[in-house]
């Protein structure tokens, strides 16, 4: 039985992540740090399991296993560091770190230290998307040229986002490394290499960090990606759209539904399809790290993957704050 800190309870999605611990036969929360005291003793309260105020104890205490990052984002580096150098498992909310050069340091410890790592990348799992990455891999498209990604929901106007969300310092930025980081770590499983980078935010409610956001990436494919994040859509559906020399796949909108066209894949039905079956969810990312942890199973959501997803963000803000497009690799 793994034994597991929950290391801060800033982050939304923190009482998930809570729940899914507890209910895998082979993990128990053993108690909860927070750097932020009342915070913490709530959510350890909520566990039933002890609050200690002391990182360094929680990670010079031999009986964890191995930590749940949910802390604000400008944390990320110190907190991570701090438990791989103490031998401890690292599991974390994305996004790593909000500039390259602090995952690379990040990078530094995890790769220097004898433990497991995965960053939380839930939409890789999913199987409407493991077909869409099935279809670039399959060719059914044929060379693609571009790729529209749209991920939003209504927090800000519908007033269910935590007010720290909106604060700069803490998160790096608003809707586009929140809920955008999705879009972005998609685009390069499905497109490669980015190339350049070009992004607009605006701030339509008068928040500090934004609240609308759109990148435009292209790849070195000559492909192109539109991420399109927001907290104001209400009734905005994930819609994920390829498009290529041979076929088009829509997945998403209100029905929820994947749809192909493609003369590459069909036999005696022409026009759009849907398909079938889809390929089968991978397990959840924490699934994957405790599986990583036990039995040296598959984790697809490395050190690697984290600090892609960091370079693309930081490429994201630097475009929106410079007013100018941006080359990768960042410099």
């Amino acid at each position: 039985m793994l034994k597991i800190a929950m290391l801060g309870a800033w982050h939304v999605h923190a009482p998930d992540y809570a729940a899914e611990v507890r209910a895998h036969p082979e993990t128990e929360i053993a108690l909860v740090w927070d750097n932020h005291a009342p915070r913490g003793e709530k959510f350890a309260k909520s566990l039933g399991v002890p609050f200690e105020a002391d990182l360094t104890k929680v990670l010079e205490d031999p009986d964890i296993h191995g930590v749940v990052i949910n802390t604000p984002t400008n944390l990320h580096r110190d907190v991570i560091i701090e438990a791989a150098r103490a031998g401890k498992h690292v599991f974390t909310e994305k996004v790593l770190t909000s500039t390259l050069a602090e995952a690379m340091e990040v990078a530094s410890a995890i790769r220097g230290a004898d433990i497991k790592f995965t960053i939380s990348f839930p939409h890789r799992t999913m199987p409407h998307n493991l077909f869409a990455k099935k279809a670039v891999e399959k060719g059914w498209l044929g060379e693609i040229s571009l790729l529209r990604i749209r991920n939003a929901h209504n927090g800000t106007v519908a007033n269910w986002l935590p007010e720290h969300f909106y604060d700069r310092n803490e998160c790096g930025g608003g809707a586009m490394i929140d809920l955008g980081a999705h879009g972005m770590y998609l685009s390069t499983w499905l497109l490669g290499k980015p190339k350049r980078i070009s992004s607009m935010f605006s701030h339509v409610t008068g928040k500090d960090v934004e609240d609308n956001a759109v990148a435009v990436i292209e790849f070195e494919t000559g492909a192109t990606a539109i991420n399109e994040t927001s907290f104001l859509s209400s009734h905005s559906p994930f819609s994920l759209e390829l498009y290529g020399t041979e076929g088009s796949l829509y997945i998403g909108g209100p029905e929820g539904k994947v749809r192909l066209n493609s003369p590459l894949v069909q036999g005696e039905i022409e026009g759009w399809i849907q398909p079938s079956q889809l390929p089968k969810a991978l397990p959840t990312p924490l699934e994957q790290w405790v599986g990583a942890i036990l039995r040296d199973e598959p984790n697809y959501f490395s050190i690697d993957s984290a600090v892609a997803l960091t370079e693309l963000m930081d490429g994201a803000y630097r475009s929106h704050n410079l007013r100018r497009q941006i080359m990768f690799p960042l410099t």
